[in-house]
């Protein structure tokens, strides 16, 4: 009777490792899911550090062109300016200090515009610098620091709500 007894063996356990495999599909998939939303956050951050810094180039580049004319910063030639192209700033025979702050602000707010997405900006005098739209500058016209307002569109929804703002002393 014994003999029969070790006969009968239990049943053996069927699909155990056919579970483990499916749970660690489920893990590797969690995890590269997670990874690809690290790598969209990265290329966010690095296409907004990428604008950042071309505002804070073009910002650099009106500041130098304002302070090599002096002449055109103490006629009031760039605050508030629009900014109107002149061809003869470009030549030897050269232009007046107000036609070279327009050509200035005329070539700067291209690049501006070539740089950024919906770039725009303005330069003015103004008390209040960290204020303003790209629709409405708010500038103030008061003291004597000049104020960089930069806009642009990060998210391009059809809105330059991002500003870059950089006061100095002519």
């Amino acid at each position: 009777m014994m003999a029969g007894f070790l006969t009968h063996s239990m049943p053996r356990q069927q699909g155990a490792t056919l579970i483990e495999v499916l749970v660690s599909l489920l893990i590797l998939a969690i995890g590269l899911l997670g990874m690809s939303g690290l790598q969209t956050v990265s290329l966010r951050n690095t296409q907004s550090a990428y604008l950042r810094t071309q505002a804070s180039l073009n910002s650099n580049d009106i500041v130098e062109r304002i302070r090599a004319n002096l002449q055109g910063v103490e006629a009031g030639s760039y605050d508030g300016a629009a900014g109107a192209v002149t061809a003869s700033c470009n030549t030897t025979a050269g232009c007046t200090p107000a036609q070279l702050a327009a050509n200035d602000i005329a070539e700067w707010k291209a690049a501006l515009a070539a740089d950024l997405p919906s770039g725009a900006g303005t330069v003015c005098a103004d008390s209040t610098p960290e204020d303003g739209t790209a629709a409405a500058s708010a500038c103030d016209g008061l003291g004597t620091l000049y104020a960089v307002k930069i806009w642009w569109d990060e998210d391009r929804d059809g809105n330059a709500e991002k500003r870059f703002t950089l006061s100095f002393q002519p």
